[in-house]
């Protein structure tokens, strides 16, 4: 059977999922590795183990008889580097984006290169620390400089596992764009800072290519350069839907994509949690991000303990208007200090104990939260498209999903239901099909 092979790394499961040429999924493997320590004790990715994981896998693919790989590419998770040295071996862990970065070197860079406001509205990326991928390389070059000097080549994640699995090395515009403050917008190219302290240096070239060729002996296998997994996830709606919209990719954090929006962020936006992306074409997606996934399941503990419900009572309430409409005290989130669309320290708290039951209190997180969303795509010119996808764990929520065709009356709303959209969007990305149809479930979503 003829298939093309995506290696898919998550933070929590590590899979590869094999696609037919209709891009019908056919096999899928997937696991979950334990973790290690860096040498502060912080946890984070175990390198070791998740190479020879990466390697015994594809082995194995490339000598199962089932199979013709006619294609391979990878996804992953973003902010993370992988350092190698002169043997093409890391020399330091897989750092964790959670990890702090010490306030001395955070000012010292920002007095050595400018205004903090300015750097993240040059790169579309908000100051978020580690989750800067950038300020990685700047903290091992000043902290660690004995080890920075063996970096020979940095790869983010993705594009690491790329290499294991074809030996090239490569950058990748949807990695470098994806809130590392590597990225100009405005030059189209990596940040002055990031050419005064020669950081490019150690990162391979980008290519304009969606795909080279990989000789692995007689075979020859068509491969991709590896894709950040939200900007993934984004592919197959790129492809298959033809009017602009904005995609809501939702779970622990809601991450709305607008495509078709071209101009500069502001101070406001950045403020309200708003940054930069880039296609795996290397154009530019303004996205906001809020987080609801989280808030959500914070505030439906609280509900479940003051009445005395289980943990997954709000799986069983079903829509009711009339609670909709009914007066109530408004909504404070506990969650979103410092994120999203109202990132101002809240001192008050959601009264739980003003609603009548159960199923009124959990119809109001969820208008409070589609009422914070709401906010947040008009930041990112969501009255400049037609339509409106959900896409992850709240596109099954119809209490949610119906709120939101509420609040965007002039716009259509699809719940779809697409699993595996990072995959097939690595998938489709590297083969490149010359037309290509929605393979899942979408649900017009009418409000009330």
């Amino acid at each position: 059977m003829k298939v093309t092979a995506v290696f898919d790394i998550g933070r929590t499961n590590k899979k590869y999922v094999l696609f037919d040429e209709k891009y019908q999924i056919v096999e899928e493997v997937t696991e979950s590795l334990p973790e290690t320590i860096d040498e502060d004790g912080f946890r984070t990715e175990n390198i070791e183990l998740l190479t020879e994981w990466v390697q015994e896998r594809w082995t194995d693919l490339k000598n199962n008889p089932k199979y013709h790989i006619q294609a391979v590419n990878a996804a992953a998770y973003g902010a993370s580097l992988v350092h190698l040295d002169a043997s093409n071996k890391p020399v330091t862990p897989l750092y964790s984006y959670l990890k702090p970065l010490p306030d001395s070197l955070l000012s010292q860079f920002y007095s050595t290169h400018g205004d903090p406001t300015r750097i993240a509205l040059q790169t579309g990326s908000p100051a978020m620390g580690m989750l800067n991928s950038g300020m990685q390389l700047y903290w091992l070059k000043y902290t660690k400089p004995d080890v920075y000097k063996k970096i020979v080549s940095s790869l983010h994640l993705p594009q690491y596992i790329l290499y294991l699995l074809t030996g090239r090395k490569a950058s990748d515009y949807t990695s470098l764009g994806c809130h590392t403050a590597l990225w100009s917008f405005e030059m189209w190219d990596y940040h002055e800072w990031v050419k005064e302290e020669a950081i490019q240096k150690k990162l391979p070239p980008v290519l304009a290519s969606s795909s080279f060729i990989y000789r692995d002996g007689e075979k020859s296998i068509q491969s991709g350069f590896g894709l950040h997994d939200s900007s993934a996830a984004l592919v197959p709606y790129r492809m298959a839907v033809k009017t602009p919209f904005v995609l809501l990719s939702t779970g622990t954090w809601c991450i709305n994509f607008n495509p078709f929006y071209s101009k500069p962020l502001t101070g406001n936006q950045l403020h309200q949690d708003c940054m930069n992306y880039l296609t795996p074409e290397g154009s530019g997606v303004t996205t906001s991000r809020l987080f609801m996934g989280k808030e959500h399941d914070f505030q439906v503990a609280r509900i479940a303990e003051y009445f005395n419900q289980d943990a997954d009572f709000y799986k069983r309430v079903v829509l009711n208007e009339e609670i909709l409409k009914a007066d109530t005290p408004p909504f404070y989130s506990a969650c979103m200090t410092g994120n999203g669309p109202f990132p101002e320290p809240n001192t008050q708290e959601w009264q739980v104990s003003a609603f009548s039951s159960a199923e009124a209190a959990y119809h109001h997180l969820l208008k409070g939260l589609t009422d914070m969303l709401t906010v947040s795509l008009n930041l990112i010119g969501i009255n400049e498209v037609q339509a409106i996808y959900i896409d992850g764990g709240f596109s099954k929520n119809e209490i949610f999903t119906r709120l939101v065709a509420h609040n965007f009356p002039e716009h259509k709303v699809y719940a779809t239901d697409l699993p595996y959209a990072t995959s097939l969007g690595a998938a489709l990305h590297v083969t490149r099909p010359q037309s290509f149809e929605f393979l899942g479930e979408i649900k017009e979503v009418v409000g009330f």
